[in-house]
């Protein structure tokens, strides 16, 4: 693998504008900037059979990463999750095949690792000692747990209604964590009021180049588990979006590489009735999304009121002809409830949301029984409040056997 990376610039996403990469960069107008390769050298270094000696980390597309010395890779092992197939779910839906992306496999239990152990890893390079967050849970995990392993300090803000165990987690893993009475956005003003105060960088979602470009590898290891041929139609759980843009990235870059053809799956938007500006955007014909009043939902993951790449979220479902749906929480409750039962599979409900919303887009029509599609389900359920046990058994009196 190579020691040096093929990066040549950063891009703005909004309007084009060049930046240098080996230089701390956030936002260009606010806007989200790309990490750009040269791809021709890239196709030069390494094939896809090459891949294939590789240990199955997502460092192993070292090629399309930006880490300039692997000396300052921060990484916990994260490995290439498993696509589950889902036979029974598919029968009962009428469809051929439903298979799901199990991200809950990766070190803190989400894909939010994915992004983090890039990010970190250029914190360490350009020598970032502080880093903050704001979360709706696992991404403050993730951070908290990269940042311990590079020795850094960490800040992690999330909403009081954050499940328990993320809380938890990122003040295990050392970092100064905090509860506001507030919204995801509202966590995110303390980050951005305190960076002058407290010099630490900002590793909000799309506030810095890196977050995606490992968030991205989601579409590189799909399109080595499809053998090259990607899915027809992909649901995903879309609060910043951060991994759908990713992947969209992906699948040019592999293209230009000669890895894959033109051909694109169906990027599906997924979100909660209770809080889909994308999907209201979406469905008004808008670039841009307007922020979502008065938020809620169950999947806290995906309830994020404005989303700082709502332009790119939206340019690659229409690009890719997919659409952008929403579904309501006894919805999300059901599927969740559904997948544990029938599959073994703990979804957590942002995974839950992809499958409600596939069984629904299944209902009308707007994908067909051929079709082949994949769910992301991002992190294990093991991390959210779960309904309680309400059987018990008296071990001190005679057994009910007709009661089990």
């Amino acid at each position: 693998m190579p020691a040096t990376s093929f990066v040549t610039h950063l891009e703005a996403a909004i309007d084009g504008t060049v930046l240098p990469a080996r230089t701390i960069q956030t936002t260009h107008e606010s806007r989200p900037l790309w990490v750009r390769y040269d791809l021709d050298a890239v196709s030069r270094a390494v094939s896809r059979a090459d891949l294939r000696d590789r240990p199955p980390t997502l460092w192993r597309y070292r090629e399309l990463l930006p880490v300039d010395d692997d000396s300052c890779i921060v990484s916990l092992g994260e490995g290439m999750t498993p696509l589950l197939d889902c036979p029974r779910l598919a029968s009962r839906l009428g469809i051929d095949r439903l298979l799901i992306k199990d991200e809950s496999q990766l070190p803190t239990g989400s894909f939010k690792c994915r992004g983090m152990t890039v990010a970190v890893s250029m914190a360490r390079q350009f020598g970032i000692e502080r880093v903050a967050v704001p979360t709706a849970g696992n991404a403050g995990g993730a951070l908290a747990a990269y940042a311990a392993r590079a020795g850094m300090e960490c800040w992690v803000f999330m909403p009081v209604d954050t499940p328990e165990v993320n809380k938890a987690e990122a003040r295990l893993f050392g970092a100064h964590a905090f509860q506001i009475d507030g919204l995801i956005t509202d966590c995110a003003r303390v980050v951005q009021l305190g960076k002058e105060r407290m010099r630490w960088f900002d590793m909000s979602t799309l506030k810095e180049p890196y977050r995606i470009e490992g968030k991205k590898t989601m579409g590189l290891e799909l399109a080595e588990q499809f053998a090259w041929e990607l899915p027809d139609v992909i649901f995903y759980p879309t609060g910043g979006g951060t991994g759908l843009i990713g992947m969209w990235k992906a699948f040019a870059e592999l293209e230009e590489i000669g890895f894959i053809g033109p051909a694109r799956p169906r990027m599906v938007v997924v979100q909660a009735a209770g809080c889909a500006p994308m999907v209201r955007a979406y469905e008004q014909g808008l670039d841009h999304a307007e922020l979502w009043e008065n938020p809620h939902t169950i999947a806290s993951g995906i309830r994020v009121p404005a989303a700082i790449g709502d332009f790119l979220i939206l340019r690659a479902v229409r690009e890719s002809s997919g659409f952008a749906i929403a579904v309501d929480d006894d919805a999300i409750a059901a599927a969740q409830a559904e997948a544990a039962r029938i599959e073994g599979l703990l979804l957590c409900p942002e995974g839950a949301a992809t499958l409600a919303a596939y069984q629904q887009a299944c209902a009308d029509g707007r994908v067909g029984p051929g079709e082949r599609a994949l769910l992301f389900n991002c992190a294990t359920g093991l991390k959210y409040p779960m309904p309680p046990s309400v059987n018990r058994i008296d071990c001190r009196a005679p057994i009910d056997w007709a009661s089990l």
